[in-house]
């Protein structure tokens, strides 16, 4: 396999892993400040807005997440390839 598709592959590993734990760990704080505006008092769609931000979020950090593991495994596989053919 070529060097750069090597690279390219690498990087788009690290952009869905990293994007992933990011993404997750923002959808989490938008979970808290639902949770603060429903505990304060705010109006029903003021925290469900926020709750519903969360759940996007969240779950799209998940799959970016999830990608990232695809992502690895073909790496992997690769690389197993490229040993046996050698």
């Amino acid at each position: 396999m070529k060097k750069s598709h090597q690279a390219a592959s690498r990087k788009r590993w690290l952009t869905f892993a990293i994007g992933g734990l990011l993404c997750f760990g923002f959808g989490l704080s938008l979970l808290g400040e639902a949770i603060l505006q429903r505990v304060t008092g705010a109006s029903f769609w003021t925290w469900t807005t926020w709750g519903t931000a969360a759940l996007i979020v969240t779950n799209s950090g998940l799959c970016l997440f999830g990608q990232a593991i695809v992502e690895r495994g073909r790496i992997t596989e690769r690389a197993r390839r490229t040993r046996t053919e050698e």
